[in-house]
């Protein structure tokens, strides 16, 4: 008789625990990091990138138009000084300049008396000497001039100075005719009588003279000098000889 096989049934396995089966036994780590020495995952390797330094527009500047204004006026002035100071310099050692010099040499009154309406008349004739004392200059009197004969203030006559070119270290002898007549002059007239009596009456005779210098072929622009001259005589009357003590001229240049 066969052998009967005893099949003997497989032990009974216990079924394991699904949460046990689940749990991991070492830390999860993500993919494409590494484990720190503790334990903790890191952070995986950024790739590298160059920084790029950020610039920040700076704001325009406001222009300072004063400050340029300033500038520029300064450096025109100066380049002026400069110009004037280099034409000075030529001029004074080129041509030597001198000042004309005047003097009061004569004078005549062949009227001064008082009117009916207390107003004074008079004319005057005035002898004058122009020198320019110059070898390269020449002094043209344009016209325009006013010459006066002026006693204590008040104006006694007026008159022009002739037009005249005078050349280099030349002397003119001018004969100006003057005439004039003063308002309320009974005042002035006493006072000037009692003045003659010391032998001395003071007189201011002034003299506004457009003039053109000539340097060479060169003719500056035109200048204003202004001639005074103090002039004392011995009287003021009609037909008599008048006698002048002493006289002193001075000659400004004015722009």
């Amino acid at each position: 008789m066969a052998d009967h096989q005893r099949i003997h049934p497989d032990p009974i396995q216990p079924t394991p625990d699904l949460e046990s089966q689940h749990k991991p036994t070492v830390p999860l780590v993500p993919r494409g990091s590494s484990r720190s020495e503790n334990g903790h995952p890191t952070e995986p390797n950024a790739p590298f990138q160059r920084t790029i330094p950020v610039q920040y527009s700076k704001p325009p500047k406001r222009k300072n138009w004063c400050g340029r204004c300033l500038c520029c006026t300064l450096c025109v002035l100066l380049t002026l000084v400069i110009i004037i100071g280099a034409l000075a310099a030529i001029v004074y050692f080129g041509f030597d300049p001198k000042l004309p010099k005047y003097s009061v040499d004569g004078m005549t009154i062949t009227q001064f008396n008082l009117n009916n309406d207390n107003s004074l008349s008079a004319q005057f004739n005035v002898n004058i000497t122009a020198r320019n004392p110059n070898t390269k200059i020449g002094i043209s009197y344009e016209g325009g001039s006013k010459l006066t004969v002026i006693y204590m203030g008040t104006v006694l006559c007026e008159g022009s100075w002739p037009k005249f070119y005078q050349g280099h270290r030349n002397t003119t002898v001018l004969n100006v005719p003057l005439t004039g007549q003063t308002r309320d002059a009974s005042g002035l007239l006493t006072s000037l009588q009692a003045q003659q009596q010391t032998g001395t009456v003071p007189l201011i005779l002034r003299a506004k003279v457009p003039v053109r210098i000539k340097l060479g072929k060169l003719k500056l622009p035109k200048w204003k000098p202004l001639v005074r001259c103090r002039v004392n005589v011995n009287t003021l009357s009609a037909d008599n000889v008048i006698r002048i003590r002493d006289s002193s001229c001075s000659f400004k240049f004015r722009l």
